[in-house]
């Protein structure tokens, strides 16, 4: 039975190129990318309303401009670009899950990630390394974006990951890249409407480590979501909810709007519901300490928007499900410490 409705909301992912996408979900956390287009063999290396109060406080440092505190461009050098220039390679943790994003096309023979995400990881090689195919992908679930940093395992995160001060405290960001909020995604003929009362008494699906959690558990917490709101329902991995709620295990998803459109446009069956209720912005973390990396990082960003190549990936990638004139379609304006 489980599996007839796996299949039944799996519809609209597009046959057994979509179930092929799940059941990769079970390597995603422990597999290591295959470099994509890249040249030698070295080895790998090692979110308004009241939700918008939620503020994590590093010094003075207050969410709601989290995204201010990278610092200014530079083309210098220093010993994080250095090392990673002499290995002849930049490691990136990425999703190969998420459409649009980083994700494997079933269309694609190649086998190569594609997506919003890898276009900017693709630039950033380039820029540093003279060659954007000289990139290392590794899939890294949500809950192990920070470890994957912090450990080593990469030189960088480029997936989806909201600036805040509770992560400025564990890894460096970059200027901010992009700009959405928390939405609510839920079955199309739900009566859940947004982020509200329409929630009481429906389970909820968030990511382990998520600022969607966070939103969830501080506003059950301050009465601003209904507190007979199920939101123990958690994943490692963000596209796991979308499955939990094709299966039925819960009535709606919280993530990043941006994330939920895409979800949406898999499968035709679930809807976004009610605006976003947050604002946050993603940049490319990195280690603490390698500030180097990250002025280069900032440097390469803002050569990026002026030159167009945003706004094309964003054409290919983002404006299908988002629009041409959402709110997102333009690349956020930095403020550097």
């Amino acid at each position: 039975m489980r599996v007839r409705r796996l299949r039944a909301g799996l519809r609209g992912w597009g046959g057994v190129g979509a179930m092929a996408t799940v059941c990769a979900l079970a390597l995603a956390f422990v597999l290591l990318l295959p470099r994509t287009q890249s040249h030698g063999t070295a080895p790998a290396v090692g979110g308004s309303r009241a939700a918008q109060g939620l503020q994590a406080r590093a010094g003075d440092c207050t969410d709601a401009d989290a995204q201010n505190r990278s610092p200014a461009p530079s083309a210098a050098g220093g010993p994080t670009v250095d090392a990673i220039r002499k290995r002849g390679y930049l490691s990136v943790g990425v999703d190969q899950n998420s459409y649009r994003w980083g994700y494997r096309n079933p269309n694609n023979s190649s086998g190569a990630l594609e997506g919003f995400d890898i276009d900017l990881a693709h630039r950033i090689a380039k820029e540093i390394l003279g060659d954007g195919d000289k990139v290392q992908f590794r899939a890294i679930p949500t809950n192990e974006r920070v470890p994957a940093i912090r450990s080593g395992r990469v030189d960088m995160v480029v997936r989806t990951m909201t600036i805040t001060c509770d992560r400025l405290k564990q890894v460096a960001f970059s200027a901010p890249y992009f700009l959405t909020g928390q939405q609510v995604l839920a079955p199309r003929t739900s009566a859940i409407t947004g982020y509200d009362t329409s929630l009481a008494g429906k389970r909820v699906c968030s990511a382990t480590g998520s600022t969607a959690y966070d939103h969830l558990s501080a506003d059950r917490r301050s009465g601003t979501l209904p507190a007979t709101t199920d939101i123990s329902t958690t994943v490692p991995n963000q596209l796991d909810c979308l499955v939990r709620l094709q299966l039925g295990e819960v009535d709606a998803v919280v993530t990043d709007g941006a994330l939920a459109a895409s979800q949406a446009a898999q499968d035709p069956a679930v809807r976004l519901k009610g605006g976003t209720f947050t604002k946050e912005y993603y940049g490319v973390a990195m280690k603490l300490g390698a500030d180097d990396l990250v002025r280069q990082v900032n440097r390469i960003l803002d050569q990026y928007r002026k030159d167009g190549g945003w706004k094309a990936s964003y054409d290919k990638w983002l404006s299908p499900t988002l629009g041409a004139d959402s709110g997102s379609a333009t690349p956020p304006v930095p403020v550097y410490r």
